[in-house]
């Protein structure tokens, strides 16, 4: 199987162009992580990926994701060529946000437009036809909000040589109470999404579980606990098939990047 040299464990973040973003991503790197999957609303922007590449010397960025509707093939490929000649390696274009009535159509057309190689190109996938589309035409996918369990299933579309990176949500907290607070926050928005709803129905949770987020649905999206204890839960997805977890760590603070966090679990998950 393919790792793409991203190594078991990244970081999920939203980034800007701002010197808090700039110094968040070379903190990052100093710790010895070896990617940054870029995430956050509208972000991130071309010229941002150009920008933290350019800040930074080794990490490698992929965008978590670039939406279809937003970006034009025409601009992603020129931003793409223009990075793999400055800094060969290090930008992987990770694309979705199909929506609408034929996402798997409206794909398909963008990538017949993308001069981007398919092994330097990933899909954000949930769904099984999503998840073919991103073995016939990436070099695979990359999921969030998923259990282990998933991963299992993810693997046997994907066959056994395609990535499977998962974004998966950590809580540096070892308070069982306030961990899962923590983590149905973020969670409670995505079961509004109708794609995200259809995923966590698939994967066994119940219209109740949907509402109301119990326990054993939040420990299964959401690893808390120790540095020990977060790489134990992380490590279900690579025995799964993932070959890389992206973490995505949530404070329960909007606001700074959470490099404290980063540096913790440093020694546990890079070690």
């Amino acid at each position: 199987m393919t790792d793409h040299q991203f190594g078991p464990f990244g970081i999920t973040t939203g980034l800007d162009s701002s010197a808090e973003s700039i110094a968040a991503a070379r903190a990052a790197e100093e710790l010895g992580y070896p990617a940054i999957w870029l995430s956050g609303g509208p972000l991130p922007g071309l010229q941002t990926i150009t920008d933290l590449v350019g800040a930074t010397t080794a990490i490698k960025f992929v965008s978590g994701i670039l939406a279809v509707v937003k970006y034009s093939a025409a601009d992603v490929s020129t931003t793409y060529a223009e990075l793999e000649a400055s800094a060969p390696g290090r930008f992987t274009v990770g694309l979705g946000g199909a929506h609408g009535a034929k996402p798997i159509a409206t794909l398909n057309a963008y990538l017949d437009e993308l001069d981007v190689p398919v092994e330097r190109r990933v899909l954000a996938a949930l769904g099984p036809r999503m998840l073919k589309l991103a073995a016939d035409r990436s070099a695979g996918a990359y999921p969030f909000l998923t259990s282990a369990a998933y991963s299992a299933e993810a693997r046997k579309v994907l066959g056994p040589d395609k990535l499977l990176a998962v974004s998966h949500l950590v809580v540096l907290e070892t308070d069982a109470d306030r961990a899962r607070a923590i983590a149905r926050d973020t969670i409670n928005f995505f079961p509004r999404i109708p794609g995200y709803a259809a995923s966590l129905k698939r994967q066994g949770f119940s219209e109740s579980d949907l509402s109301e987020l119990p326990d054993h649905m939040v420990d299964s999206l959401a690893a808390w606990g120790s540095p020990a204890d977060i790489k134990s839960k992380l490590t279900e997805h690579l025995d799964a098939g993932a070959n890389h977890v992206a973490v995505n760590v949530i404070t329960g603070v909007t606001g700074p990047q959470p490099i404290e966090q980063w540096r913790a679990l440093a020694p546990a998950l890079l070690g």
